[in-house]
Parts: structure tokens; sequence; C-alpha cells
């Protein structure tokens, strides 16, 4: 229990340090919205997940009611919400059927996959990355979304640790 929660504390205070560090730099932690956004699919540790315009991993968050962002505004801070101000697409793997709208702030509209509001999560710096999987902040965990509309609650197999110790075991004085 005492780890747990301890790295619950470490994870709150890296997410923290992350905002600080993107609004210290004169960035901002939520994107300008996509003219015309397009939902793809792509390849990872996790499977196949789902991927916005820029390549970046969705995730969806467990608290939300269908068609309804539940995130407060500090969450938004940390988990920018995919909105786009023009048409939306399908791309490679994604069903446009699933693909919807909701209001968001702003003139700005909220994409939804299945029903699930999708979001992105400042931590994940590039295309692909996942750092935001199966995190529990702001009330509920966080996934990735599948093309099936359903969340990818399995984790990435973490590497194994580097040694520097000689192959062939034993202690050596």
């Amino acid at each position: 229990m005492k780890k747990s929660r301890a790295l619950s504390i470490s994870a709150s205070a890296v997410i923290v340090a992350i905002v600080v560090l993107v609004l210290a730099a004169g960035g901002s932690a939520n994107k300008a919205p996509a003219s015309g956004a397009t939902v793809g699919v792509k390849q990872t540790a996790l499977g196949s997940i789902l991927v916005g315009t820029s390549g970046r991993t969705l995730y969806l968050f467990l608290a939300d009611k269908p068609n309804v962002s539940t995130l407060s505004r500090a969450g938004f801070a940390v988990w920018p919400a995919f909105v786009t101000t023009g048409a939306t697409r399908a791309g490679g793997g994604a069903n446009a059927s699933k693909i919807a709208t909701i209001a968001s702030r702003g003139r700005k509209h909220q994409l939804t996959y299945a029903g699930h509001p999708l979001y992105y999560f400042v931590g994940d710096q590039r295309s692909g990355s996942t750092s935001g999987q199966g995190l529990f902040e702001f009330g509920a965990k966080w996934y990735a979304i599948s093309p099936n509309g359903k969340p990818v609650t399995s984790v990435p197999a973490a590497p194994a640790p580097a040694t520097s110790e000689p192959t062939g075991g034993g202690y050596r004085y």
C-alpha cells in the first residue's frame, strides 16, 4: 500500500513538473486546434492504438460519460483535449462512423471515438509515446484507445534492466 501511494505521489510530482516546464518555456499544454483533424491508428508496444493528426497517442478518461467530458480545468492542463475547428477524418485503420465531436470551450469541438472524448497527454512528446498509459489522475485511470473503441488496459513490458556485471554469475574478488 505504501509503495503504490509513493508511486502515485511521484507520478503526480512528475506531471506537475512537466506542466510547469511547458508553461515556463512560454508554451502551452493545450495545443492549437487542428483545422482538419485526423484520427489514425499506430502500432505500438500496446498494440494498435488511436493517434491524433500529429501521430501522438490519444487517450480516454474512465470517469467520462458517453459523449461528455468530466475532466476539470486543471486536468485539461495535463490532458489537453483533442480538438478541431474543421472537418474530421479517419486515417488508415480508424472507423469513420465512430468519430464525432462534442462542444468544448470556445469555438472548438472535442473529438470523440465510440462515445469517448479524446485527449493527449503532455508527457508524450513524440509520436508513438504512451507514457500516460494506465495513470490514475484526476479521479480515474487513463488508457490508450483501440480502433474498436475499447480501452487498451495492458501496459508495455518493461525492458530488462541493464547490468554491468560480467556474465557467468558468481562473485568476483
